[in-house]
């Protein structure tokens, strides 16, 4: 595509008001005077080019917008400090991308293109401005090396960066979040957020008022994660978990025992299945009411068999399941699976089950972003999520064009008949590839089908090196080395993995790096940043992508019967209907998750909004003498008399101690409530009845009694507490907090459904005989 052809669809798109139409006119007149000012800014000392940055920053704590002067100056002091203290100068493109950024977009720029560097100076920029940034990134290994790595640039610049990671202490989170820029990964900042909200002192507490939010891989972790839960713990003596019922599940058998729909999202026991499972348990009515939590449990265990599959879903480590994000294909660290499947999981692969506890605070990704006054981000891949980003962060894409045209080849898909044939074209491909020396990075679905691929290629004698979750640990170096003459690299996802593939001498004479994609990915995000990985910085490359009829991304998404298959000798569908197809079939699949998406959001509005209510309740009782004052009104007598025996600042304390205890054990409660409403809500669409509404009608009037019951059981400890100069004992008091807390991740939440799934649950619940009515259907 020409330049004025590319010119003239950013026109179109920006007429259309369509994703991608940020108009970047306003940021290119201003690179004459970034460049006019470079000559006098290179003859600046270290520190007068400190000093002429400080001098940008307001005094105080207050934050100011540059005018188009003050923008450019600061553009030709971070395009200087980029040269001396990394020795990259920063490309004309590079800046745009960070103005856009300064200016509250999401920028797209391609693989390559220097979004790291970018994302600095923007941060850097937002700094200087008088703000407290936070850059969030996909992973720990990438928050400690962007910080460390841009470091020297924003010292020059009159700044201070730090980093948190899982590890990190509390003093080392106080020192990280006290510079001006703070790295993380967007869970363990959102990790930060919810544990100091058990802070019992404003000494406890760690993460600053909210400023800034810088996002890397932003689709990713916007779209892709936006719903993930970040789930705050505590220990608990309850445990629903049944070993015997995973015994009985493991000897289930498919379309006897029990079936599974055709999305395969649900799965439930046929009568056989279910006359089997009473047995085997010793002849109990499984839908007995004594029996409720056995049924609970036969339900999660047979998710766990028939739904989760080893080395696609999940894979065991070290004696420990660890599931993969299918976005990242690499392991999710922390991350566990809900409601009481992590131990069917676990019980299922014969594993030790670990302690699930009580979910004392949670937050979606998504809220977690939506806290900050100000977001902005980078990523190779926005347009496609452009009205995404629009409907729920409110936020437009910037597209950045390249430094360098790309010359990339991308070939049409090659589409066959059968899995094997696929399977053996694109062997037979790699081989010829791997006979020039040219390099080849093969793209896989998931964990088992790159272990798949690598057999074949073993047999055929080609050697390759696997980057997969089961060993990700070295993969920055084996991502480096995947350029090099003769390198054949199999890996899952590539989105993330913070390295450029830079080209061996002499590749780019065999025409570069060739990737091959072994299926469409249900989103076509995901394919683009495989492909991103060859074309770097205008060096030759190749695409192509394999798929077949039999793929999932059809199977799953496709409910027309296929046409008749006309296959050559080798498979090979050369028709162009078939891809029409597997468009078709990644755009209902992108659908579905937008759809879920969309839905898990309606929902969680109002948990964020009820949220905020008692994060600021809490904040005030925190560090006010509220709760005091308000059990003075509600019962002066025991307040007097204590203050009497006490003293006013004892109370004061004991009062706070108190209050915040039960605040935080009513809202533990009330996000138990809601879970449990939210699991059935979904039935009541077969009566007509809208879902949403029906939980608002239930979620708002349970949020209205909370803070009376909270101030009443406040009053009555507070009468029965031995209250001392340093408040009170809560053990003693008889309010028992979490002896241990811990954070992690919830892989799905209860909205990941189509309404026609949802629907069709409800109806198999309402159609079972009067033996099966105890039963719920399971998402």
């Amino acid at each position: 595509m020409t330049a004025s052809s590319t010119g003239l669809a950013a026109r179109v798109r920006r007429f259309l008001n369509r994703p991608g139409t940020v108009d970047l006119k306003k940021f290119h007149k201003l690179l004459p005077a970034i460049e006019a000012a470079e000559a006098r800014v290179k003859e600046l000392s270290d520190a007068d080019l400190t000093a002429a940055a400080t001098a940008l920053r307001p005094e105080g704590e207050a934050t100011v917008q540059w005018d188009k002067d003050q923008l450019a100056e600061f553009c030709a002091l971070g395009r200087e400090a980029a040269r001396r203290a990394l020795d990259e100068r920063p490309f004309d493109v590079q800046l745009l991308g960070t103005l856009a950024m300064l200016n509250g977009h999401v920028v797209e720029m391609a693989t390559g293109e220097g979004k790291t560097l970018a994302g600095a100076l923007a941060a850097a920029g937002f700094a200087l401005q008088g703000n407290r940034v936070h850059v969030a990134t996909v992973n720990d290994y990438l928050a400690q090396r962007d910080a460390e790595w841009m470091r020297p640039v924003y010292t020059l610049l009159g700044l201070e960066a730090g980093w948190i990671n899982e590890t990190s202490t509390p003093q080392q989170r106080d020192e990280a979040y006290a510079a001006a820029v703070t790295y993380g990964s967007v869970n363990e900042l959102g990790f930060d957020v919810l544990r100091d909200r058990l802070a019992h002192s404003v000494d406890e507490l760690v993460v600053p008022e909210p400023g800034v939010l810088l996002i890397d891989e932003a689709d990713s972790v916007m779209i892709d994660e936006g719903r993930v839960p970040l789930v705050l713990a505590g220990s608990s003596a309850d445990d629903d978990h049944q070993p015997s019922v995973a015994e009985v599940a493991r000897m289930l058998r498919p379309g006897v025992h029990y079936e599974v729909d055709q999305d395969n999202r649900n799965a439930h026991l046929t009568d056989e299945g279910i006359n089997f499972v009473e047995r085997e348990l010793g002849g109990i009515d499984l839908y007995a009411p004594e029996n409720t939590r056995t049924v609970a449990s036969v339900n999660v265990s047979l998710h766990a068999h028939a739904l989760l599959h080893k080395d696609i879903d999940y894979i065991v480590r070290d004696g420990k399941v660890q599931l993969v994000n299918a976005s990242r294909g690499r392991v999710a660290l922390l991350q566990r699976l809900p409601d009481g499947l992590q131990a069917a999981v676990e019980a299922k692969e014969k594993l030790a089950v670990t302690e699930s506890g009580e979910v004392l605070d949670t937050i979606t990704v998504q809220t977690f972003i939506r806290r900050y006054p100000v977001v902005a981000g980078m990523t190779g891949t926005a347009v496609a999520v452009g009205e995404h980003l629009q409907e729920f962060y409110d936020l437009d894409v910037a597209v950045i064009p390249p430094n360098v045209p790309c010359v990339r080849e991308d070939e049409p898909d090659r589409i066959y008949d059968t899995l094997e044939n696929k399977e053996a074209a694109m062997v037979a491909e790699i081989v010829k590839q791997h006979e020039t020396g040219r390099p080849v990075l093969v793209g896989t679905l998931d964990v088992a089908e790159s272990e798949l691929l690598a057999n074949l290629l073993d047999k055929a004698e080609v050697p390759c090196v696997v980057l997969n979750a089961k060993n990700d640990a070295g993969e920055a170096e084996i991502i480096a080395k995947a350029g090099e003459k003769g390198a054949v690299t199999v890996s899952t996802q590539m989105a993330g993995r913070g390295t450029d593939i830079r080209l061996a001498e002499g590749v780019a004479e065999l025409g570069g790096l060739y990737v091959i994609s072994t299926g469409r990915f249900p989103s076509s995000r995901l394919d683009n940043q495989l492909r991103g990985r060859a074309g770097r910085q205008g060096d030759p490359g190749r695409s192509v992508v394999f798929c077949s009829v039999e793929d999932d991304l059809v199977e799953e998404h496709l409910t027309d019967p296929l046409p008749a298959l006309d296959p050559d000798d080798d498979g090979l569908l050369s028709s162009k209907k078939f891809g029409h197809l597997i468009d078709h079939a990644q755009r209902v699949a992108e659908g579905e998750h937008l759809e879920i998406h969309r839905n898990t959001w309606r929902y969680n509005k109002l948990l964020e909004h009820q949220r905020q209510l008692i994060t600021d309740y809490r904040e005030k009782v925190l560090r006010t003498n509220a709760a005091l004052d308000r059990l003075t009104e509600l019962d002066p007598d025991i307040v007097a008399f204590s203050k009497e025996e006490h003293g006013e600042t004892g109370t004061a304390l004991a009062a706070r101690q108190i209050k915040l205890f039960h605040l935080d054990r009513a809202w533990a409660d009330h996000l138990a409530y809601l879970t449990d409403l939210r699991e059935g809500i979904h039935l009541h669409a077969l009566s007509r009845e809208n879902p949403l509404n029906e939980y608002h009608r239930a979620a708002i009037p349970a949020f209205r009694k909370l803070v009376g019951e909270v101030e009443e059981r406040s009053v009555i400890t507070l009468s029965h507490s031995d209250i001392t100069d340093e408040g009170v004992d809560l053990g003693k008091a008889g309010l028992k907090r979490p002896n241990t807390t811990w954070t992690y991740l919830v892989q799905d939440t209860p909205f990941d459904m189509s309404l026609k799934s949802a629907l069709k649950g409800a109806k198999a619940f309402f159609t079972r005989s009067p033996k099966e009515d105890g039963e719920v259907p399971q998402d």
